[in-house]
């Protein structure tokens, strides 16, 4: 008896940690992800103002 219940216990301690550990990774990818995006907006911004620049100038 005592033994199901710390398989029990030990499987249960497994998924908890699975899923706090899975929980974080997907916060790193998110902010991964949205620098990434972050960037690609700053450098079409830039792109921007150097093509409306030629055109006015």
């Amino acid at each position: 008896m005592s033994e199901t219940l710390r398989d029990i216990g030990g499987k249960a301690l497994a998924i908890v940690i699975l899923l706090v550990a899975g929980w974080i990774l997907l916060k790193i990818v998110i902010g991964v992800v949205t620098a990434i995006a972050w960037i690609v907006v700053a450098v079409l911004a830039v792109i921007a103002v150097i093509w409306a620049l030629n055109r006015l100038l």
